[in-house]
């Protein structure tokens, strides 16, 4: 019989790296700016939406 048994850390899945999908409702000229922002910086729309979401997030105001 053996004395111990032998098990490997699970490699993280596609998907456990953090983030969640959302799905966004954009009108197709918005898109469009972000994926001539995409080509421009040679980046993925999601990375600059996720960019601009960053960086704006924290100079919100709300106002009553």
């Amino acid at each position: 019989m053996a004395k111990e048994i032998t098990i490997r850390k699970k490699t993280p899945r596609r998907g456990d790296d953090g983030y969640k999908v959302v799905s966004v409702r954009m009108k197709e000229e918005l898109i469009k700016r972000l994926d001539d922002l995409a080509v421009d910086t040679n980046r993925s729309r999601n990375d600059i939406i996720n960019l601009l979401l960053e960086s704006s997030i924290d100079i919100v105001k709300i106002s009553e």
